[in-house]
């Protein structure tokens, strides 16, 4: 029995806490996350302020300093104009009106920068054309051969660029009465304005002009226009043998008596030119913008060539040239 009761006697088991630091659990995790992301908000703010022009921040602190000038200023409604009390983050593109309108800001922005380029653009330009006048005239004043045609020469600048005339006159005529085929001495000084004209990358366009003496068999015949045309793209050739490369004219058209040089005298031999237009940027946009998009050649049959494209030289209606009495 006594060896029963010994087995029977219950076991006891003595927990002994041991001594040492006391556990805190993970607060010390928040805290060092929060400290965490305050020192990155910190560099984050510092990198935006070291990025940031000085005009910007001159903005920045305008607009907190008075938010309803500038938001007027900037063509918003003024303080106040929120579907929210609170505005969330990012812009609301549904909107057509706010405070401050960034798309807005920036289209402006752009506009005024190719405005001035622009504005740069043209001066530079203007300035070669004038550089170019200048050197027409030296090159007429070093060739005393063409100096005894200075009188014939007008050089003014146009909307379309620098303009180059070559007036008639009684005792020196560029052609023969009633005739495209250009005088000798009409031809040097066209191969002369031809070999300079050749330095600048500008395009040309050449207009021929007639007085208004009409021809005797009628409009329905050989006329002014057709003169007038002729005599011009005789001259675009002169202006080729000289030097200037043959894609440099955009536009070779006969004017007649259209537009007179001397209006008050119709019959004057001024009346009778030849124009060269040294086309700048602004008047070669114009002409690409209205000029009618070139038609594709038709596709050859097989065995036979294919058909030639169509030159970009607009020139009037060519016809047999006649000799007339006329004076023109």
């Amino acid at each position: 029995m006594a060896g029963d009761a010994k087995k029977l006697q219950p076991i006891i088991i003595k927990r002994v806490k041991k001594g040492g630091h006391a556990v805190h659990g993970g607060a010390w995790k928040i805290a060092y996350a929060d400290f965490v992301t305050a020192m990155m908000a910190f560099f984050l703010l510092m990198w935006l302020l070291g990025s940031t022009t000085e005009g910007d921040k001159k903005g920045i602190a305008d607009f907190f300093a008075s938010p309803l000038k500038v938001a007027l200023l900037n063509g918003g409604s003024g303080s106040g104009d929120s579907s929210h009390v609170v505005k969330g983050g990012g812009q609301d593109l549904s909107r057509s009106g706010g405070q401050v309108k960034q798309g807005d800001v920036e289209a402006k922005r752009r506009t005024i920068n190719l405005q001035a380029f622009k504005a740069e653009q043209r001066k530079a330009e203007a300035a070669r054309l004038e550089e170019l006048r200048d050197k027409v005239e030296d090159v007429l004043a070093s060739n005393p051969k063409l100096a005894a045609m200075r009188s014939q020469i007008r050089l003014d600048m146009t909307r379309d660029g620098l303009r180059i005339q070559i007036v008639d006159e009684q005792n020196r005529p560029m052609f023969d009465s009633g005739s495209a085929v250009v005088r000798p001495n009409m031809r040097d000084l066209l191969r002369e304005i031809g070999s300079v004209l050749a330095e600048v990358p500008n395009r040309l366009t050449l207009e021929g002009h007639t007085d208004a003496v009409p021809f005797p068999g009628g409009d329905r015949g050989y006329s002014n226009w057709e003169l007038s045309s002729d005599r011009a793209n005789a001259s675009r050739r002169e202006l080729i043998s000289g030097g200037l490369p043959e894609n440099r004219t955009l536009r070779v058209q006969g004017l007649a008596s259209s537009s007179l040089f001397e209006k008050d005298q119709p019959d004057s031999p001024a009346n009778r030119r030849i124009s060269i237009i040294v086309m700048n940027r602004e008047a070669e946009d114009r002409f690409f913008r209205t000029a009618p998009v070139p038609e594709e050649p038709p596709e050859a049959a097989p065995g036979e060539p294919p058909a030639a494209a169509v030159p970009p030289v607009v020139v009037g209606a060519l016809a047999p040239q006649a000799t007339h009495a006329s004076t023109r």
